[in-house]
């Protein structure tokens, strides 16, 4: 009734950088001290929604959900609006899934250039929760300024992959992508390049 607040608006479950978010927008004329309080449920046990310990009367308009969501089942979640004893609708967001909807970041190469040899490994922003997956990632490796570049696919997260440098010389830049193979093969962008010196002699 009259004694309700108006509920947010533009929920939405995103997932990003391998995270998924529940985020809002406060509702009409909002005061400053509205608080939220964020709930989801799981396809395999609808109308069951399960309350969520760190998103309860917060002030900010997201909640983090990346490892509070089931992986393997499609989820969503909800948000009202709590003033005092006055609270607005529950409102829902669409279903996602972890795997099927999660948008990969790149990931952040470290390189060691030795004599004849570069080291390569890249680093993933990753949850505890899906540390476990066989996350990959493709390496390319081209001479600064050229279009003509060398691939190094699917190499597992862990994995360090080493070039034999002899024969280049001159600037190298190096650049990889996530990967993951879920129902179909997703990846993210590439990274920023990362320009190494090869056998200089100075």
């Amino acid at each position: 009734g009259h004694n309700q607040l108006p509920p947010p608006r533009n929920v939405t479950l995103l997932s990003k950088d391998f995270d998924m978010i529940l985020t809002w927008s406060p509702g009409e004329g909002f005061p400053p001290d509205m608080a939220y309080t964020v709930r989801y449920e799981s396809q395999d046990r609808i109308d069951k929604w399960i309350k969520v310990p760190h998103c309860k009367n917060i002030h900010r308009t997201s909640c983090n959900l990346t490892c509070v969501l089931p992986n393997f089942v499609k989820a969503r979640a909800r948000v009202k609006a709590v003033s005092g004893q006055v609270q607005s609708p529950w409102v829902v967001s669409q279903f996602k899934e972890y795997h099927l909807d999660v948008e990969l970041a790149p990931p952040v190469l470290n390189v060691n250039v030795e004599e004849n040899l570069i080291h390569v490994n890249a680093s993933f922003p990753l949850a505890t929760c899906v540390e476990g997956f066989s996350w990959m990632y493709d390496l390319n490796l081209w001479e600064a300024g050229s279009e003509d570049k060398k691939e190094y696919n699917d190499n597992f997260r862990k994995n360090t992959v080493t070039i034999d440098t002899t024969a280049l010389r001159g600037n190298y830049c190096l650049s990889a992508r996530s990967s993951f193979q879920s129902i179909d093969f997703k990846h993210s962008k590439f990274s920023q390049p990362v320009c190494v010196l090869l056998n200089h002699k100075g």
